[in-house]
């Protein structure tokens, strides 16, 4: 089977000077052509097209990547994990930064009193205060925001990372006992997820159960805050929403 080159532009989502433009330099040349010389794409032509376009998401260019593409005694399975591990690396560090940006939900940069230099070590290459307009749109008419804006005000670089340690313990403690099969309406699971509202209650706001439940449901259904737990596992977002659900139920 066969297809042409209108078809294979929807199929892929590019369009079909882009698969002219493949064929021109040599990346993706169709293996057939109709005897009015219209080109013809196989199913082989569809895998490697595929190919194409997941080394474009990751920014290599095309001469790259047709360097990459022709290596010899190189299979599907083996650009596979390779770009796998690629992808996964860059959703670490998406998670990094997304993670930065809840703890600038809770607090604006004005309220944070650290030095430049201590803000660096604490936030890294993140600045707080580039998400302002969204964390006031979103939560500025809070009592929790200013809760929260207050407390932080007075944080020390002592503070926040004794704070950023705590929440990654938390994390880590989720992650294994996700791995590890428990459920996560299991005691351990739930105690972890009263450690994580403890957390906030402690650092930010006063986080009861109904408020932890709509963070859980933020956690799903915000692609930034899931990025940043499955980062750490794959799917631990979810297992943390229902670990919290499982924790809330289980309270008077």
């Amino acid at each position: 089977m066969s297809y042409s080159v209108g078809q294979v532009a929807r199929l892929a989502g590019v369009t079909v000077r882009t698969l002219h433009h493949y064929d021109e330099i040599g990346l993706l040349v169709p293996t057939e052509r109709t005897r009015a010389g219209y080109r013809r794409y196989t199913d082989a032509d569809l895998v490697r097209l595929q190919q194409i376009l997941l080394y474009r998401e990751l920014d290599f260019p095309l001469e790259e990547i047709a360097v990459i593409l022709d290596e010899p005694s190189v299979d599907e399975l083996t650009h596979l994990r390779r770009q796998h591990e690629l992808l996964t690396t860059r959703a670490r560090h998406l998670g990094q930064v997304i993670a930065a940006v809840e703890r600038a939900i809770h607090a604006r940069s004005s309220g944070i009193t650290l030095t430049p230099e201590e803000r660096f070590e604490v936030f890294g290459d993140f600045r707080p205060e580039e998400h302002e307009p969204e964390v006031e749109r979103r939560w500025g008419s809070s009592p929790r925001y200013a809760e929260s804006r207050r407390r932080v005000a007075a944080y020390t670089k002592a503070d926040w990372l004794q704070l950023k340690a705590e929440a990654a313990a938390i994390v880590a403690g989720l992650a294994d006992a996700c791995k590890a099969g428990l459920p996560p309406g299991g005691e351990q699971a739930m105690d972890l997820a009263e450690r994580h509202r403890g957390h906030i209650s402690r650092w930010f706001y006063d986080c009861d159960h109904a408020m932890h439940r709509c963070l859980g449901e933020l956690y799903v259904t915000d692609a930034r805050f899931t990025a940043f737990y499955d980062a750490e596992l794959p799917g631990l977002a979810a297992y943390l929403r229902e670990a919290i659900e499982a924790n809330a139920r289980r309270r008077p």
